[in-house]
């Protein structure tokens, strides 16, 4: 009995033991099969859109004021600049040279101030023109190559597109001394010329007809000039006197005056500038008109460097019978501000 109740319950727990073997074997086979998730989410709950209940509001576009700091700019109406030019020559010869040759130095300067103003319909232009050279060369005393002092000053009003009513005032004169030498350096020098002597004050009233920023051309029907010749030693050694009467040290002249200004880049670091001055005196002979030529070619080499070429042409029968002229080329220092 015993050993049979024994059997039966070995039989028992062999058969419950392969029965949960059994259950895990299928529990693993139902696990590896692959499931379609698509399937599974046609049963998944998701809440629906906007359940919950959103008041909306209306949108509404309004202007706001901002306020804003507003920079202190001002605006400038003058127009300044200055050029300043040096120029300076240097020759030497040895004393055999066979060539021949004279030591010489020689040195130029030029001074510019140019100011403007433009505040439509008024214009107001002025300009201040120095110009000084001296050469000396081995053997003889020092000379003037250039010697000039002009003041320019115009005020406008605009009447129409390119047309002006202008008035101006100018002076002109030189620094220093000037001389007549003779060719064969036999004879001393003859002063011929001084400061205020001779002297121009020119004072016109007219239209003015400016149809690019770099031509103008003044028409003064009204022109009053003065011409001074204060220093009287010169009266006997000039016999014109640059038509003041011996005796005297001023006169005045009316008459029709015109001038023309060029004023432009010609080319890349090449400047021109040219001005024309015709004056014709009322109750005068054509022969008394006076012609003036005063002309440059600038050309820059680098920022300081450049080379000029400058030129003037006068016929003034009260200075003499026939056409004057003067001609210089320079290498020198030029610089402009700004």
């Amino acid at each position: 009995m015993l050993k049979t109740g024994l059997g039966l319950f070995f039989l028992l727990l062999l058969s419950f033991s392969l029965t949960v073997e059994a259950q895990d074997t299928d529990t693993l086979k139902k696990d590896s099969i692959k499931i379609d998730t698509n399937q599974l989410n046609k049963y998944r709950l998701y809440p629906k859109k906007n359940s919950i209940p959103v008041k909306a509001r209306e949108l509404k576009i309004q202007q706001e004021l901002i306020p804003v700091t507003l920079m202190d700019y001002k605006v400038n109406y003058w127009h300044k600049n200055i050029t300043f030019a040096l120029n300076f020559n240097q020759a030497a010869f040895s004393n055999n040279y066979s060539a021949g040759g004279v030591t010489s130095v020689a040195l130029g300067s030029n001074f510019i101030y140019h100011i403007e103003y433009n505040k439509a319909p008024f214009s107001y232009v002025s300009e201040l023109n120095l110009l000084y050279g001296k050469s000396k060369n081995k053997g003889q005393g020092s000379r003037k190559t250039n010697d000039r002092m002009f003041f320019d000053n115009k005020i406008a009003s605009q009447i129409s597109k390119h047309w002006f009513f202008f008035g101006s005032l100018s002076f002109e004169s030189q620094f220093d001394k000037g001389y007549q030498y003779d060719a064969n350096n036999v004879l001393p020098p003859v002063l011929i010329s001084n400061l205020m002597s001779p002297g121009y004050l020119t004072e016109s009233v007219g239209f003015e007809y400016k149809p690019t920023t770099y031509f103008d051309l003044r028409l003064g029907t009204g022109t009053a000039r003065q011409t001074f010749v204060l220093d009287t030693t010169i009266y006997h050694n000039n016999p014109g006197n640059y038509g003041v009467t011996p005796g005297k040290t001023i006169r005045t002249d009316i008459a029709f005056q015109m001038v023309a200004i060029f004023d432009k880049d010609i080319a890349k670091n090449m400047h021109f500038n040219a001005r024309y001055d015709m004056f014709v005196p009322y109750g005068e002979s054509l022969a008394y008109v006076r012609h003036r030529i005063d002309a440059i070619l600038a050309a820059k080499v680098n920022r300081l460097i450049n080379v000029s070429l400058n030129g003037t042409m006068l016929f003034d029968k009260n200075t003499s019978n026939s056409i004057q002229g003067t001609e210089g080329l320079s290498l020198g220092i030029l610089y402009k501000f700004p």
